[in-house]
């Protein structure tokens, strides 16, 4: 994932926002206690996430993968006081743990958590979404893509994570790696769907930024 220095990463972390303490302390926790702790959004990426959400004022988010609930918490700072944001995971083992961290938080009335298959999930929903985080299995950003562009308010955000996959996008993909080509197919979609205008950043490992039509 680390496309620049360690220290030049440091030096662009201790220049952003500070990370609030309830996050430290859930960065701290998942690194303890949860398996594949990189899969957290952690400091620089979550004030992305946060000024994102700020800059967006969505009344409605919807965030696809919750983990341990970072990235839910960083984009629900931009919620107003009738906002909601659903947040979909299928770990059954990590519900408790993201629900104390969201009780901790001056949100907890407005996360609601769903736990089970997004694909089924999502046509459940019965809302008009301003801002959409995908981050989950990467074998269906595509379906999840189709499904939710219907369900976004015009100039709607939708956010993709791990776009980049490590750099592997750049690489002759091997005959057994199915992940690295959807995702390709995956960047290919965003760029040339004429219901969105697309922007591929940099960021960690690879954040989209796409504004819905």
């Amino acid at each position: 994932m680390h496309f620049i220095s360690e220290d030049l990463e440091d030096y662009v972390a201790n220049h952003s926002e500070n990370e609030p303490e309830l996050l430290a302390q859930l960065n701290k926790e998942t690194h303890q206690k949860i398996l594949q702790p990189r899969m957290l959004s952690g400091h620089f990426q979550g004030r992305v996430l946060s000024m994102l959400s700020k800059i967006i004022r969505p009344t409605h988010i919807l965030e696809i993968g919750t983990y341990t609930g970072y990235a839910a918490l960083c984009l629900a700072e931009g919620l107003p006081e009738n906002g909601t944001l659903d947040t979909i995971d299928i770990e059954e083992e990590l519900v408790d743990f993201q629900k104390k961290y969201f009780d901790a938080s001056p949100w907890k009335n407005q996360i609601i958590q769903h736990l089970g298959d997004a694909i089924n999930i999502i046509p459940t929903l019965n809302k008009k979404f301003d801002l959409v985080f995908i981050d989950a299995d990467k074998e269906n950003y595509v379906n999840y893509f189709h499904l939710i562009v219907p369900m976004m308010n015009k100039g709607g955000i939708i956010l993709s994570d791990n776009v980049l996959w490590s750099g592997k996008v750049l690489e002759e993909v091997k005959a057994n790696d199915t992940t690295t080509q959807i995702l390709l197919d995956y960047n290919k979609l965003l760029k040339e769907d004429p219901r969105v205008e697309t922007v591929l950043l940099p960021i960690r490992d690879g954040l989209t930024v796409s504004r819905v039509l």
